[in-house]
């Protein structure tokens, strides 16, 4: 993957930072996105300190001309993209409740942010893929996108949708030499996930360990860096004949 050139959006912190850290690892220039610049700035420094090359683009995807200002940024600096990650997600915590209670507002920025935007940046990115012969995407889904989470009807909507779109760019590229595939995470220890567990403590009365204990067959949360290798590995030549899966890393809690 030497010199391979690559976008992952929310590498800020959690799994989109393991992520990129371990493209940056394997050669990949990577070109790291998300809200908040000091994070990025972070990443950037530890990337360049281990004699990798990263690029830190802050914007807010909520805004639906940042993934063509993004992509047109990273073609103009290094080339067209031949990896693309698209992790940045909106968890269920900042609105977690049940459906017939639930904020529209909130539904709409889930699925903007989940699901619109991973869109976007397929629709830019395909093209050069195509005229290329090879190309990856990857996008961080969850087991939410097979099966539901408690109040969070539209975390598990956007989470299915973009299964779904997975499966709907690798039937139409099967035959280009790109790739889309999905990894689903289980419950991983993330800031995101954090909100969410004090949700969960507070509905249930539980204990944060009590909770935690149950996350996963391991008796725990994920931590991003158990995450990140299969998405390096997608990204791969040796990843060519995986296309139109959503993989699950979740300890043993999903089984489909």
């Amino acid at each position: 993957m030497k010199n391979r050139i690559a976008i992952v959006t929310g590498a800020g912190r959690g799994i989109g930072r393991s992520i990129a850290l371990l493209l940056a690892t394997n050669g990949v220039h990577v070109a790291v996105t998300a809200r908040t610049k000091q994070e990025l700035d972070h990443l950037v420094d530890e990337v360049s300190q281990a004699g990798g090359r990263a690029m830190a683009i802050a914007e807010d995807l909520t805004d639906r001309l940042a993934p063509k200002r993004i992509v047109e940024q990273v073609q103009g600096s290094w080339g067209p993209v031949e990896i693309m990650v698209n992790n940045a997600g909106i968890g269920s915590s900042q609105s977690a409740r049940p459906l017939v209670d639930f904020d529209d507002s909130f539904w709409d920025l889930t699925l903007a942010v989940n699901l619109t935007a991973p869109y976007l940046f397929t629709k830019l990115v395909l093209p050069s893929m195509i005229e290329a012969g090879w190309g990856r995407i990857i996008n961080i889904a969850s087991i939410n996108s097979k099966i539901p989470a408690l109040h969070a009807a539209a975390y598990t909507a956007s989470k299915h949708g973009l299964a779904g779109l997975t499966k709907s760019t690798a039937k139409e590229t099967g035959d280009t030499g790109v790739t889309c595939n999905a990894v689903c995470p289980g419950v991983t220890a993330t800031l995101m996930n954090n909100k969410r567990l004090e949700y969960d403590m507070v509905r249930t009365g539980r204990t944060a360990s009590d909770i935690e204990a149950e996350a996963s067959l391991l008796g725990r949360r994920l931590v991003p860096d158990e995450v990140a290798p299969l998405a390096v590995f997608l990204a791969s030549d040796e990843a060519l004949a995986i296309n139109g899966q959503s993989l699950n890393v979740c300890g043993g809690v999903c089984f489909d």
